[in-house]
């Protein structure tokens, strides 16, 4: 949320690509995929990753097929009208000063996101 003050470290997750990068049966069912994504992320708001200790805001960011999914407690679903990236390098950009680290293994997002300052890790930091 644009002027949102939160001094959390900030977790930004680009849905489509963690859900991509297990292959389960996803493209099946890519709103269910998001949203037993969303499930799972709930436990890193408090608990926060390996590379970031929680607690945390956790946004996950969903485009597509998988936009409707719903926040739960601990986990902010953001859709991306467009491009998911193009959502995530945004969230990053208002991050400015905060630690925020974005969860993908595209390389062009990564790129994008750390020349704002954001770290990046790969889908494993959430999926393992």
């Amino acid at each position: 949320m644009a002027g949102m003050t939160n001094d959390l470290p900030l977790l930004i997750v680009d849905g489509a690509n963690v859900v991509g990068s297990v292959p389960d049966g996803w493209w099946l069912d890519r709103r269910g995929a998001a949203e037993r994504l969303r499930d799972r992320l709930v436990a890193y708001a408090g608990s926060g990753t390996a590379e970031l200790p929680g607690p945390l805001e956790l946004v996950l960011v969903v485009e597509g097929a998988a936009r409707g999914v719903a926040s739960v407690p601990g986990v902010r679903v953001a859709e991306a009208p467009g491009s998911g990236d193009d959502r995530i390098v945004e969230l990053a950009g208002e991050a400015a000063g905060r630690t925020c680290l974005v969860v993908t293994a595209d390389r062009e997002l990564r790129r994008r996101v750390t020349a704002l300052g954001a770290g990046v890790t790969g889908p494993r930091a959430v999926l393992g």
